[in-house]
């Protein structure tokens, strides 16, 4: 069976794209429909023969949108096996996101969440959605880190997860006010710290006595 898309799906596909960068920009409200067709080049008919309205396109923005942030973190941490060095994926990349193209409009879940508290539900919900997928990820990475006696057996997965997450989009959204990032630097270097706090030093220490004691036999 054929995984080429058809032509409709190639259409919707590519107002997603050209879209998601101004709503994430400018918010639900902000975005009109002129906005849409000058981002995509199609007329008012060729976006909605494709989406029912513009509700639609944005909640396919928004998944788009996280979803490219979300491939863009996990290739980085499948890279490394280390569960410290996992977590450390996070300030390495927002110390930068000013810097990253798709990045710069700021964190579509902290963007929408606050455009979107009490006058769009569905687009609250999904950032709520959003949220708890990054936090259970962060908690699993942290579970992950304590069985492999990487991080300390006392931590608490919750905790460092909840941290980390208001750490990272307070620093963001002080970034995007500011439109500079020295407060996101300072904010990233903290929770560089607090990560390699995390580490079970004892265990690596462990092993290196283990070892030298094994090479001076």
């Amino acid at each position: 069976m054929s995984n080429e898309l058809s032509k409709s799906e190639r259409t919707r596909l590519f107002i997603i794209e050209q879209t998601a960068p101004v709503f994430n920009a400018k918010g639900f409200a902000g975005t009109s429909l002129n906005d849409m067709t000058e981002a995509t080049g199609l007329t008012k008919g060729g976006i909605y023969g494709n989406f029912a309205n513009k509700d639609e396109v944005a909640l396919a923005a928004f998944d788009y949108n996280f979803g490219r942030i979300t491939n863009y973190i996990k290739k980085r941490i499948l890279a490394t096996e280390n569960s410290i060095e996992r977590l450390l994926v996070y300030p390495n990349v927002y110390r930068d996101f000013l810097k990253i193209p798709f990045l710069k409009a700021g964190c579509p879940i902290l963007n929408t969440s606050t455009e979107a508290d009490d006058t769009h539900p569905e687009l609250r919900e999904r950032a709520a959605t959003a949220l708890a997928f990054w936090k259970t990820s962060l908690e699993n990475q942290i579970k992950r880190g304590i069985q492999r006696n990487e991080i300390k057996c006392n931590t608490k997965p919750t905790e460092v997860a909840v941290v980390m997450m208001s750490l990272i989009e307070g620093a963001v959204m002080q970034a995007k006010v500011h439109g500079k990032s020295t407060e996101l630097k300072i904010t990233m270097q903290f929770l560089t710290q607090y990560i390699l706090s995390l580490k079970n030093n004892f265990f690596a220490l462990k092993i290196y006595r283990t070892v030298y004691f094994i090479l001076t036999l």
